[in-house]
């Protein structure tokens, strides 16, 4: 996040003090804002956070008294020094409120880590950080600028995905392997860095436990909702006039949020970015920024992502484009992610082009179901709920493309999505398949063999974790008919409304007088996926 994106407050500033002043606070300008670094104890931190029931503002709100103990009695019972994380990869391509902080006030992020090291006696502090954007030259920067702190903290970067910031992935990433859950649940406050007891919560979370650390339990307090009290950094985009990082006490109505942001009239908005949930904008509206106010209505607050999506694009495109994303940012090692996700992309993607059907709706929601809890990370289960609140929210619209094809709305993009995110395909030249299906051994998660031996290719983009296989299978192919090919985005596009369409014709049957259509008009004529395929995921277990 650059340094000139529009930053709000409502109310007193505390996480972002002095930022209404200057770009980025040095060492001198952050003191002169936030004073001297307290150093309370460990049994003080613990307390003082249990008062004011701290959580972690990466999305999981997890207790931070909780993690401090755990962290704590881990540390004691083996005799080793913890190790701090601060997590400021924001893989959530909706979410820049980290980016924010390490870009224009790092040092209220070290006070924050520097706090939680010295009452643990931590022997370090990694900041992890994406990309090599302001946050990431800013972070460097500011360790570099103090000898004491440099000793003790370092920067390390990982890669730019949705899962890299998942704390086992990230964990995985500081010890030197692949970015990944590794498949097993493991705790960070038994055993993270180098086997260390770990201390692992995202850049606002650090923020935050310094300013409590400074004002204290009743100062903290003196913000927010009584019963959470404080203040949240939201990142407000899509379509809104003003996108902005706005820091708001708990409790304040998020209408007024949107309205600051100068919000379109809406289809609906998302709260708790890519794993969250969709509201009405009538429910969105009247709810109060916290925890127990978006979960009234059925949404999470998660990492405080606001993604308002307004009346000019198609919704359901907009969710298809985001689930094929979301399909190709898993680490596929369940199948949940190598399967589930994937299928769910794919019955979307033929619901918005006009090819899908009851059929493709109810093989989301039972695919949706049948892997909720069965991944090796949450990605499957945020996904899933991400999909299946949009088929409510945005039930006429559904209805519109079930039934005429099209909602008649062009698909803008509105929902972010990285830059640079650009994938390759498989695609093939059915002039030249001959039906050996080998690529359907080599690569099962992305290609099936029909009834007549022929390949049926998932129409999404090749994930990262496929990346290998699905080269092998473009230079394995025999008959030479296998490609890798750079998926464009399309352009905006309206279909426009027509009748309701007559039934589609078998085309696969040959009547008199008619004649028989080649392999390429039947594969050009059905769907890229079986409903079938993607429906029987959601009927068992998938592993």
């Amino acid at each position: 996040m650059e340094p000139t994106t529009s930053l709000f407050r409502v109310g007193q500033a505390r996480a972002t003090a002095g930022l209404d002043r200057q770009p980025r606070l040095d060492m001198a300008a952050h003191r002169a804002v936030f004073g001297t670094l307290p150093g309370p104890s460990a049994a003080d931190l613990i307390e003082m956070c249990e008062q004011v029931d701290l959580r972690g503002r990466g999305g999981a709100a997890f207790p931070v008294a909780r993690k401090l103990r755990a962290v704590l009695t881990a540390s004691s019972r083996g005799k080793r020094r913890p190790v701090v994380v601060v997590n400021g990869t924001e893989g959530e391509p909706g979410s820049s409120k980290d980016k924010m902080l390490l870009a224009r006030s790092p040092y209220l992020v070290l006070d924050g880590a520097l706090i939680a090291a010295r009452a643990l006696n931590a022997r370090e502090i990694v900041i992890a950080v994406a990309g090599d954007g302001p946050h990431a030259r800013s972070a460097l920067e500011a360790v570099a600028a103090d000898s004491r702190i440099s000793r003790m903290v370092r920067v390390v970067s990982v890669p730019d995905r949705f899962v890299s910031g998942e704390s086992s992935a990230l964990v995985s990433a500081i010890n030197g392997n692949r970015a990944l859950p590794p498949g097993i649940k493991t705790r960070a406050s038994d055993s993270g860095v180098h086997g260390q007891p770990t201390l692992l919560s995202n850049a606002e979370t650090f923020a935050q436990l310094a300013v409590l650390a400074m004002l204290g339990p009743a100062g903290y307090a003196s913000a927010g909702d009584p019963n959470e009290p404080g203040t949240v950094l939201l990142t407000v985009g899509g379509s809104v006039g003003q996108p902005a990082v706005v820091e708001t006490p708990t409790g304040e109505s998020l209408g007024h949020i949107l309205d600051i942001c100068q919000a379109s009239p809406a289809h609906g908005v998302l709260v708790g970015g890519y794993h969250g949930m969709w509201l009405t904008p009538e429910a969105a509206y009247n709810i109060p920024v916290s925890r127990a106010g978006l979960a009234s209505a059925g949404g999470l607050l998660g990492a405080g992502v606001v993604l308002v999506l307004g009346e000019e694009t198609c919704p359901l495109s907009e969710v298809a484009r985001v689930a094929g994303y979301m399909a190709g940012q898993s680490s596929g090692q369940c199948g949940p992610c190598k399967l589930g996700l994937p299928a769910i992309a794919q019955s979307l993607a033929a619901i918005t082009a006009g090819g899908g059907g009851l059929d493709q709706v109810e093989a989301v929601r039972r695919t949706a179901g049948g892997i909720r809890g069965r991944g090796a990370c949450h990605h499957p289960d945020g996904t899933g709920r991400f999909v299946t609140s949009a088929l409510d929210v945005f039930a006429d619209d559904l209805s519109q493309h079930l039934f005429r094809g099209t909602c008649g709305r062009p698909a803008l993009g509105v929902l972010p999505l990285p830059a640079e995110h650009r994938e390759t395909q498989l695609t093939v030249d059915w002039t030249r398949c001959q039906g050996h299906g080998l690529c359907a051994r080599l690569v099962p998660e992305l290609v099936q063999i029909d009834e007549q031996g022929y390949p049926e290719f998932l129409d999404a983009p090749v994930p990262f974790w496929l990346s290998r296989d699905a080269k092998q299978a473009v230079d394995m192919c025999p008959a030479l008919a296998l490609s890798l090919t750079r998926v464009k985005e399309e352009p905006a596009r309206a279909a426009l409304p027509g009748p309701v369409r007559a039934p589609v014709p078998d085309l696969t049957s040959r009547s008199a007088g008619m004649p028989a259509l080649t392999k390429r008009a039947q594969r050009d004529a059905d769907l890229a996926v079986n409903s079938a395929w993607i429906a029987a995921l959601g009927n068992g277990r998938v592993d």
